[in-house]
């Protein structure tokens, strides 16, 4: 298994899904940049998510909040003092490591010597820098380390300006940034990710049945979302998250847990968190943050289900499901089309024949103008072969032919990425042809 996660960083960075940060001067610890492979398979995912549970429903709408917040709201949020983890410190290399992730009555991971670690100490995460001219205590100011925080504070917006009925939730997509103590494992863990998240504001529930309907809805809707990215659920497990283990917030939380090579770690994260954060918003800027029943007049603060969803850790599991080498001489990368980062790819047979050339580039203008097939890849470079391989290990569904035969007939050969099989298909045909296949 960890031979995989070897192959897949190998075809990362060899096909242009992932490169090292800034690898020219020797990298920077655990950063990584998505290439042009990489960011179109990371906003297709961020684009369905979107589709799907924004632009698909009536009861949710979007947000694009700013990275720096006031201060002020990490503080009543808790993040400031409840938001750790328990640091060690190797006293022979001085190694640093989570105290949850290593055994401490091992050797240490890095340096092997053994009975050298510090007691447990708690680090907190959150990345912190300056704004304006002065760094001083003053200026303080802290990127965020969760989206969910300016869906709290702007909830008071969202409600006077969207006249939202309950239960109605708010999305958003976006960057965030923990100071982890030990990132790793490729795009795993990293100090500056991406989420996909939800706040779903509920009446406060009278009885635990009501909130858990809403709880296990969310987890179903989760569980439908895997099922699209093509996971399988032989490779996925839902823990419940005991008291005492839990984030200072939640009441419940259900970690979804996916079998990487590296061992089973979490993938998408579910916490239903009551009225904890609006209750301290609303406590901390004197602001009322209650919601109005427009039936009954009955005010309150709403409680909330949150559901989150990483972007990188979905893109690498993205990647381990789709990846195939099984073929002799040939890797596969079995994407679902909507996932794939070119879903049609255009060659003339020859690059040395001007009239193939012409041809195959008309039919390259016609496939672009149908945005249900963009982006196309055009590849003229070596043998028809070499081509079709490496479009199977990118993930391009479909390849389209010009030949010879295409001149005196004006048909294409078809190739279907899965089942390498061929077909011909009259040009004019072909929007509508690739547009079924791939909707399919």
């Amino acid at each position: 298994m960890a031979d995989l996660m070897d192959k897949i960083v190998s075809l990362a960075k060899r096909r242009g899904f992932v490169y090292p940060g800034s690898e020219i001067y020797g990298g920077l610890a655990n950063s990584w940049d998505y290439g042009p492979l990489g960011v179109e398979l990371k906003n297709n995912i961020k684009q369905e998510w979107w589709k799907r549970f924004v632009h698909g429903r009536d009861d949710i709408v979007g947000l694009d909040a700013a990275l720096l917040m006031n201060p002020k709201v990490w503080e009543a949020s808790g993040h400031l003092k409840n938001f750790q983890d328990p640091l060690v410190e190797c006293k022979n290399c001085h190694e640093r490591f989570r105290a949850d992730d290593i055994d401490l009555k091992k050797s240490c991971p890095n340096c092997e010597t053994i009975g050298t670690f510090t007691a447990p100490s708690q680090f907190n995460l959150m990345l912190k820098t300056f704004l304006g001219p002065a760094e001083d205590k003053a200026n303080i100011v802290y990127f965020r380390p969760e989206t969910a925080q300016a869906m709290f504070v702007n909830f008071k917006n969202v409600i006077q300006t969207t006249r939202a009925k309950l239960p109605f939730g708010i999305a958003q997509t976006g960057k965030a940034f923990r100071n982890e103590i030990t990132p790793g494992n490729f795009i795993f863990r990293t100090r500056e990710f991406e989420q996909m998240e939800i706040e779903y504001f509920v009446p406060p529930p009278k009885k635990d049945a009501e909130w858990q309907k809403h709880f296990d809805y969310w987890l179903q809707e989760m569980k439908s979302w895997l099922k699209h990215l093509g996971v399988s659920e032989k490779h996925l497990h839902y823990v419940d998250i005991p008291d005492g283990e839990r984030a200072h917030y939640s009441k419940r939380t259900v970690d979804i847990e996916y079998d990487y090579p590296f061992g089973q770690k979490e993938l998408y994260g579910l916490a239903y968190r009551g009225d904890f954060d609006l209750k301290n918003h609303a406590t901390a800027s004197g602001e009322d943050l209650t919601y109005a029943d427009p039936d009954t007049g009955e005010k309150f603060l709403p409680h909330v289900i949150e559901p989150t969803w990483g972007v990188d850790r979905t893109v690498l599991v993205a990647l381990l499901e789709a990846y195939d080498d099984t073929q002799k001489d040939r890797i596969v990368l079995r994407l679902k089309p909507w996932l794939a980062p070119y879903k049609v790819a255009v060659f003339p047979l020859l690059a040395n024949k001007p009239e193939l050339i012409k041809k195959a580039r008309d039919i390259y203008k016609l496939l672009t103008t149908s945005y249900s097939l963009t982006p196309i890849a055009w590849d003229d470079r070596g043998n028809i072969g070499k081509r079709y391989y490496s479009q199977d290990e990118i993930g391009t569904p479909y390849c389209v032919t010009v030949d010879f035969d295409t001149l005196e007939d004006n048909t294409v050969t078809v190739r279907d990425r899965d089942t390498m099989k061929q077909e011909r298909i009259v040009a004019t045909d072909l929007p509508s042809y690739l547009k079924e296949k791939l909707t399919a």
